[in-house]
């Protein structure tokens, strides 16, 4: 895998330019990346307390089942057995959830989806837990699932709140609007997993005031908490959640149903208990990326101009709602992709069905929207005679431009440069004829048919996505800055989950403050909330929190010395632990200024309002939208219906580079996620059980699977309400990458290619003559 990225001209090309890589715009490293590197990093699994006892949850065999009775006594009565509890050992009540209150901590009268939680078991082995779990006997009426989101809006409630979650009937312009030349096309986009490098576990340990703490790996602390004290019915001051190593982290992170019931079976025995979670139930228990069907047609003129889109979205929450209402709103807003478009009819619908549930995995709405739009702009290329780039160009979105929602586009939006700029990067060479060469042909060299077959395909995809929270979500962080004996410590809850902000507090400590030498405290709800880690909030709202308090710090840092001088702190600035005037007059370092003195502020930032989709859809829901635009190269085995990414071509508008090194891999990881959806991602669930739960049945890109990745255009247009003028990174490049993999494959085998993951038989060539 490679990457060509550009370097910042306002920083040193490489980190050896100066004693040590440190301030906004070089590669600082990870404080814990020789400890993940080297396996001696702390994850949640790693955890242990005296007198440890160990979970396991009972999960349903059933989509869709009555619960006729739960009988517990055998599991009580095995020894190892501390305790059983079911939903009548819930003393909050029985719903529970992040962003809706719909899901119980366990079933009692209905299962609504494979895999639900009825029971949890804490023993003194793991495998007594298991056992015991297993010797609890539920009594099940079963009934029919409802899977297909279609046949919801007919069936019987499958939750007291109803089938529908939330429809959206976007206007914009004249309905009545047409073009001279329509393009349609259905299209279905599959369950993709967030298949976390490390399943679940957690620990939970009772306080001696009768509360409890969590430690597990949370990308929202204090949500967390809020919710784990509602539930045991407690209040929250008696709940701490401690956040442990994330090993990377997106909507099986942010699911309830491992972490609840581990602290209450703490409450109930009075012991630490533990959860690893198997790869099987980390598959049942968290949430997925929304399958979606989607209709579109679109409208232009002669010259390729968009005229109007049409477009039906129904989005597969699963048997919970969880952000579904969201990812509909992100669906339903983008719809048209990042095009010029003056008139627009989208609906959008979520609903409730028996499959596994959906919620936040990166680009949740837009990536199933931008595989959709993208290749009804390939269809639209391919009736005019146009080239799909030229096509494209002829469309794009600007800022000032104004988005189906009435919003305006006032955020940097270069999507004319970045297209140009993958569609101008070299192509690679052709495959050769030779035994080496059969490594670059799809299947390898033992899995490949005839070279002849062979054909290679050009497609683009162009992805956008909001950042931060939508519809009048208050989005809110807090950090504190201390600094001491030459060492600054930053205290913020908000998680690193592996996107770096724990690396950029420190970057921003060390530009502020010019002090080498920043630690960043470990996240628990003892500190002041900072929100969930997802949308770029840890850069633009944690950030800008860290930079708020940094800069405070410095003026009393500088106050006493600008004092004494006779001149304003603006005069001074701070530079590789030197403080020094503009005249030269004053010149000292950073520890003699500091004079022994200990020094902290602390700040909070808030970035300004959005508001809700009224009812046609219509309003400023976004703070700001990130974009990117990519060039897939690929090779299809148009007899075998086999493909191999050869290359992608990358550009994206990140407003300002803060960590080259960390940028570059966030897109690079954002890629081949895409990558995933594309090919191979696709979690079934034929009459909504899960099939083959694993990673052997999961088929997730490996390193051999990876293409290489040309980061060929990074734009630094800084957003001016944003902290830094940062954007967020690495969510567009997932969503624009699944829609450009299809693109090219439909441009190497003429067919529609409208299912994602690509069905083999779908990248066989439609037969000639």
């Amino acid at each position: 895998m490679t990457n060509e990225t550009a370097t910042p001209s306002s920083a040193p090309a490489t980190p050896e330019a100066q004693s040590f890589p440190h301030g906004l715009g070089m590669s600082l490293p990870s404080e814990e990346a020789h400890a993940k590197a080297e396996g001696t990093f702390p994850y949640a699994a790693d955890l242990w307390a005296e007198g440890l006892l160990w979970a396991s949850i009972l999960r349903s065999p059933h989509a869709h089942a009555r619960v006729v009775s739960i009988d517990t006594s055998h599991a009580r009565e095995m020894p190892g057995v501390l305790a059983v509890v079911t939903h009548e050992d819930v003393p909050g009540g029985p719903l529970s959830g992040h962003r809706a209150s719909d899901r119980p901590m366990f079933a009692s009268e209905v299962v609504r989806h494979h895999g639900e939680a009825l029971a949890a078991v804490a023993a003194d082995h793991p495998d007594t837990a298991r056992m015991a779990a297993a010797a609890i006997v539920v009594e099940y009426e079963v009934l029919d699932p409802v899977t297909d989101p279609e046949q919801s809006f007919g069936a019987e409630p499958l939750h007291p709140d109803g089938n529908l979650i939330r429809h959206i009937p976007l206007q914009h312009g004249d309905a009545e609007a047409t073009g001279e030349v329509i393009v349609e096309g259905l299209y279905r986009i599959g369950r993709q997993d967030p298949a976390p490098i490390g399943a679940e576990a957690g620990l939970a340990v009772p306080r001696p005031d009768g509360g409890v703490e969590l430690y597990i790996a949370s990308t929202d602390p204090h949500g967390d908490r809020d919710l784990a004290a509602a539930r045991y019915g407690l209040e929250r001051e008696r709940v701490k959640v401690v956040v442990t190593g994330v090993p990377g982290a997106t909507a099986d992170r942010e699911d309830p149903s491992f972490h609840l019931p581990l602290g209450l079976l703490a409450l109930h025995t009075g012991c630490p208990v533990k959860l690893a979670a198997s790869r099987e139930e980390s598959f049942l228990g968290h949430p997925h990326r929304h399958p979606t069907l989607l209709r579109y047609r679109h409208h232009a003129d002669a010259e390729g101009r968009l005229v109007k889109v049409e477009a039906q979205i129904l989005l597969d929450a699963g048997a919970y709602a969880d952000t579904s209402s969201d990812a509909l709103a992100a669906a339903v807003s983008f719809a048209c992709g990042p095009y010029v478009v003056p008139h627009a009819s989208i609906e959008g619908w979520a609903v409730r069905t028996n499959n596994p549930p959906s919620g936040h995995v990166r680009g949740e709405g837009a990536l199933q929207v931008c595989a959709a739009y993208e290749a009804q702009m390939d269809k639209l290329a391919k009736k005019l005679g146009v080239d799909p780039a030229e096509l494209r160009l002829r469309n794009v979105l600007a800022t000032g431009d104004i988005l189906p929602t009435g919003q305006t586009v006032t955020c940097p939006a270069p999507v004319a440069e970045l297209l140009s700029s993958v569609r101008d990067f070299p192509l690679p060479p052709l495959p050769k004829d030779t035994p080496e060469g059969d490594w670059l042909l799809p299947g390898g060299p033992e899995g490949v048919g005839e070279p002849a077959a062979v054909r290679r395909g050009v497609g683009y995809g162009i992805g956008m996505v909001h950042m931060l929270g939508a519809e009048g979500t208050d989005e809110v962080s807090t950090a504190t800055v201390k600094v001491q004996g030459g060492v600054a410590t930053v205290i913020c809850a908000a998680v690193e989950t592996g996107q770096g902000f724990a690396t950029l507090a420190r970057q921003i400590v060390q530009e502020t403050l010019g002090i080498e030498e920043v630690h960043v405290a470990p996240v628990d709800t003892d500190q002041p909330p900072a929100g969930p880690g997802c949308r770029g909030r840890n850069t633009w709202v944690s950030g800008g929190a860290v930079e708020r308090a940094a800069k405070m710090v410095r003026t009393q840092l500088l106050q006493p010395l600008a004092h004494k001088f006779g001149m304003s702190t603006e005069l001074l600035q701070i530079a590789d632990g030197k403080i020094t005037s503009y005249d030269g007059v004053l010149s000292t370092t950073v520890e003699e200024a500091m004079d022994g003195k200990e020094l902290w502020a602390t700040a909070q930032c808030r970035p300004h309002p959005t508001e809700p989709l009224d009812a046609t859809g219509q309003g400023d829901a976004f703070v700001g939208m990130a974009f990117c635009a990519i060039r897939a190269v690929v090779d299809v085995d148009v007899e075998l219906g086999s493909v191999r990414v050869v290359e992608l071509a990358v550009a994206q508008d990140v407003g300002r580079i803060l960590n080259p090194a960390q940028l570059a891999a966030r897109i690079e990881a954002g890629v081949t996620q895409g990558v995933g959806a594309a090919l191979t991602e696709n979690l079934r669930t034929p009459k909504g059980i899960v099939r083959r739960p694993d990673l052997t049945g999961y088929a997730l890109p490996t390193s051999l699977d990876a293409p290489d990745i040309h980061i060929v255009n990074l734009v630094e247009e800084r957003d001016v309400v944003a902290p830094f003028g940062a954007k967020s990174a690495s969510a567009a490049p997932v969503v624009a990458s699944p829609a450009a993999v299809a693109s090219a494959v439909r441009a190497a085998t003429g067919r529609p290619v409208n299912r994602l993951p690509i069905r083999p038989q779908a990248a066989v060539a439609e037969p000639t003559g």
